[in-house]
């Protein structure tokens, strides 16, 4: 299985000024699934639900 992309994430978090340390202050998604991100590895459904409720989007927004 190749790398998982997560361009349209990462342009939505900055877009709203979702910040890792922001991030990990909430307590939104763990920093292992934040680790998970930069490496382009997989994430539970569950990660991927918190982070549509932070930057207020369906997960189509995020995910290619």
């Amino acid at each position: 299985m190749g790398k998982i992309v997560y361009t349209k994430l990462l342009k939505l978090m900055e877009e709203k000024h979702l910040t890792t340390y922001k991030i990990r202050q909430e307590h939104i998604i763990s920093e292992y699934t934040l680790q998970n991100i930069r490496k382009g590895k997989s994430i539970t459904l569950d990660s991927v639900a918190s982070l549509c409720k932070a930057l207020e989007c369906q997960p189509g927004d995020i995910l290619e």
